[in-house]
C-alpha cells in the first residue's frame, strides 16, 4: 500500500483536522521505528496513517468498521490485524513488531502533542521524556489519554520508557508543522 492510497482513505472518511493531524503523527512515529528496526517503512507508515480512519464517522464501531472497509478494499491482513490490535478492547493479539509498535506509539503521540500544546511556544523542542512523565501524573491533563496503555506499549515493545518517549518526540519533530506544532 502506498502513502497516497492510505491518505486517500483517510481523507475519504476523516474530516476532523485534529484526527488527521493525529494520523500524521502516528504515521511519522511508525516510519521512524520501521527505519530503526530495518522494517518496511512504507508499510508501517501507511498502517499508522490508517489506524483511526474510521473513528470520525463510526466512533462506536471503531476499529471494527474500519477493518470491514479495509477488508472490502483488499487491504493486506497484516495492516488490518495491527489496526485491530491497537484497540485493546478488540482482544486482537499484538504479535508482530508492527502491531506492537502501533500500540506503543498511538496514545503516546496524542499525549506528546498535548504536552507540546501547553508549552509557551507550542514546540516539540520544549517537550522531553521528563515533561511527559510529569504530565502523566496529572490525571486532569489530557484526561482521555490512557496512561496505562502508554506504559504497556513501551513494555510490549521491549524498550525503556524514557528512550521510547524521546524517540517518538524526535519522530514528531520531523512533521511538527503538519501536526500543528512548532519543531
Amino acid at each position: 500500500m502506498t502513502r497516497a492510497e492510505a491518505l486517500a482513505i483517510v481523507q475519504e472518511f476523516t474530516k476532523s483536522e485534529s484526527l488527521i493531524r493525529h494520523a500524521f503523527a502516528v504515521e511519522a512515529a511508525m516510519r521512524a521505528y520501521a527505519e530503526k528496526l530495518g522494517e518496511d517503512a512504507g508499510l508501517w507508515a501507511a498502517t499508522g496513517l490508517l489506524h483511526d480512519f474510521d473513528y470520525d464517522q463510526f466512533p462506536e464501531e471503531h476499529p471494527y468498521k474500519g477493518n470491514q472497509i479495509l477488508t472490502e478494499r483488499g487491504i493486506d491482513e497484516e495492516i488490518r490485524t495491527a489496526i485491530m490490535g491497537h484497540a485493546s478492547f478488540t482482544g486482537v493479539a499484538r504479535l508482530s513488531p508492527m502491531a506492537k509498535t502501533l500500540y506503543a506509539v498511538d496514545e503516546l503521540c496524542g499525549f506528546i502533542g498535548a504536552v507540546a500544546l501547553v508549552k509557551p511556544n507550542r514546540s516539540l523542542s520544549e517537550v522531553s521524556a521528563s515533561s511527559v512523565r510529569k504530565k502523566m501524573k496529572d490525571k486532569r491533563f489530557a484526561a482521555k489519554v490512557n496512561r496505562d496503555e502508554i506504559i504497556q506499549g513501551a513494555e510490549e515493545l521491549g524498550v525503556e520508557f524514557d528512550s521510547h518517549v524521546e524517540f517518538v518526540i524526535q519522530a514528531l519533530r520531523q512533521v511538527a508543522v503538519e501536526i500543528g506544532l512548532n519543531p
